[in-house]
């Protein structure tokens, strides 16, 4: 008698099949020790659209280059040996410069749906006071991020487009300015957020008719004390801007009125900004913008992973 089994809707057969033509990782190396020297050649190896993942490791170093992932080559897992601070992807763009727009200053671009990095390191080093400089520009659908760091000053985190979602977990992102900002859905699972200036965490453009646009789960706020004592949790780089954090921790660098209008009130009848159980030094509901919400218990049953990540194909990312 045949048995067929089923996970995830695949059958065994078909996962085992799979996994026999699976491509084995590729390595790079900097030092010349791996199949290539830079991460870019490793990307433009991989065959376009393959339906599997297609694992590119990279060894620890520092690789100073400009890169882009294109629509073509889906399901691409960049993984980094060790913790993340050991593997950094490094450029120093920005805005203003030979023609190069926000946009444009990427040091990493992600244009493909289904993509995964582990334990790097997007780092735009055009420095403090370079203006928009943007160290990782994501614009792929289902894409995922664990254990990285993405560390720049102003416009770090780039979620560009509307429809798309992006699952960060146990990520740590600094900047300064709007360091986190676009039209995307993107969650962001016990990250490490930290402002280096007196400035804004986020800028989201949450597009009309999206259901959600940044939301903060269990993530920690911090600063350089230094230099960021009066920080925001958002203003709205477009009217329709969505972020909510739910049961973060945030530093005295938040400011009591937690969030502003981007010097234009009618911003405030459309924009959407949300705290659930805030706690630390920076958690003042009494003291938020009136136009912002206080969540209940009920309102957060929203905000499952399921819930946000649903819409078309029903993705959820799955966690580690």
């Amino acid at each position: 008698m045949k048995f067929l089994f089923f996970v995830a809707g695949l059958s065994f057969a078909t996962l085992l099949a799979q996994a026999q033509t699976a491509l084995p990782p590729l390595v790079v190396a900097s030092d010349g020790s791996g199949q290539f020297r830079t991460v870019q050649a490793a990307i433009d190896a991989v065959p376009n659209q393959e339906s599997g993942p297609v694992v590119i490791q990279l060894k620890k170093g520092i690789y100073h280059e400009k890169v882009v992932v294109p629509t073509l080559k889906t399901h691409l897992v960049l993984r980094g040996e060790g913790d993340a601070a050991g593997t950094v992807i490094s450029y120093a763009d920005h805005s203003g410069t030979n023609g190069i727009t926000t946009p444009t200053s990427y040091s990493v671009l992600v244009q493909a749906n289904d993509f995964t990095a582990e334990n790097i390191t997007f780092e735009n080093a055009a420095g403090y006071t370079a203006g928009q400089a943007v160290a990782l520009h994501v614009e792929g659908d289902r894409a995922v991020f664990r254990h990285c760091r993405m560390v720049g000053n102003q416009d770090v985190l780039f979620l560009a487009a509307g429809g798309s979602r992006q699952y960060f977990q146990d990520c740590y992102i600094e900047g300064t300015t709007d360091f986190i900002f676009g039209a995307s859905t993107g969650v962001f699972d016990h990250c490490l957020i930290r402002s280096k200036k007196n400035s804004f965490v986020t800028a989201a453009s949450t597009p009309v008719g999206q259901a959600y646009g940044f939301v903060f789960l269990n993530c920690k706020l911090a600063a350089d004390t230094a230099l960021a004592k009066k920080v925001y949790l958002g203003r709205p780089w477009r009217p329709n801007a969505k972020v909510v954090y739910l049961r973060c921790e945030l530093g005295g660098h938040i400011t009591p009125a937690g969030w502003e209008n981007w010097r234009n009130p009618e911003n405030e009848k459309t924009a959407y900004f949300a705290e659930y159980r805030s706690t630390g030094p920076g958690a003042n509901p009494a003291g938020r913008v009136a136009w912002s919400h206080q969540l209940t218990a009920k309102e957060t049953k929203s905000y499952t992973l399921k819930q946000i990540f649903g819409g078309r194909e029903g993705w959820e990312p799955g966690q580690k």
